[in-house]
């Protein structure tokens, strides 16, 4: 029931901002704003042309990035929760890091890596890496000692103790810091594949802007905006599986 009623919620809210759309469009009537209907009635003619090795060149930066961003985030941050002089030592080197805008640093990592997947996927990394870390520690931080108590002295081992306590409190964290990172990597990714390629759905919307085509403008907006959709809603059945006890109402 709960989960026919989350599904009834998203498709309300996709008839909502189509119906939004649509009268936008109609109020406008301008080619700028183009009706919903036409870049449906598009999308068929796009996917049998190129859209689907755009999708896919995307899919391929996104997951990447974010796999080398969780796997290098989570360990420095369960390094850095488990030890106070580690964290002690890294704790200034993340936050001098931290607020450094990343994207001011997107024309130093095509020089040094080229224009190719290289680069992309490494500011992805940069972007998303640095508040799993932080996010990963604090969980671990957060984490009451009195919940190790009763399997402390039922003599279970540090490893046991990661198992059984400190993961399940710090799977919903690291689950919500990837719905957070995947709505940043797809916009990094928007302006990263704006430079240096030929694919990528990042390179199809803005070549459709250069050519005045907002049919396929908007095209590449939609499918961009629904692969994230998609991507939430797998997440929201991960944790529903993953968190069953953390789930309420």
């Amino acid at each position: 029931m709960k989960k026919f009623k989350r599904l009834l919620g998203f498709i309300e809210g996709f008839l909502m901002v189509n119906l939004l759309w649509f009268i936008g469009a109609k109020l406008m009537n301008s080619r700028i704003l183009p009706n919903p209907l036409e870049i449906y009635k598009n999308l068929p003619e796009l996917f049998k042309k190129d859209l689907a090795g755009h999708v896919g060149a995307s899919l391929y930066r996104v997951g990447w990035g974010l796999l080398i961003a969780f796997v290098i985030g989570i360990l420095i941050g369960l390094i850095m929760g488990y030890s106070d002089k580690m964290n002690k030592f890294l704790n200034p080197l993340i936050y001098f890091s931290y607020p450094v805008p990343k994207m001011a640093l997107l024309p130093i990592v095509m020089t040094l890596f080229g224009l190719g997947d290289l680069s992309k996927i490494i500011m992805i990394v940069l972007i998303t890496v640095f508040p799993i870390i932080v996010s990963v520690r604090d969980s671990i931080i957060n984490v009451g000692k009195e919940n190790y108590n009763v399997l402390t002295s039922l003599g279970a081992s540090r490893l046991q103790l990661f198992i059984h306590v400190t993961l399940p409190s710090i799977v919903p964290d690291i689950l919500t810091n990837i719905r957070l990172s995947l709505g940043t990597a797809f916009s990094i990714l928007f302006f990263s594949e704006g430079y240096g390629t030929s694919e990528g759905l990042g390179y199809f919307i803005q070549d459709s802007w250069s050519r005045i085509n907002y049919i396929d403008l908007y095209s590449g907006i939609l499918v961009l905006s629904i692969l994230g959709l998609v991507l939430f809603i797998l997440l929201d059945l991960i944790e529903g599986l993953a968190c069953r006890w953390n789930r309420e109402g």
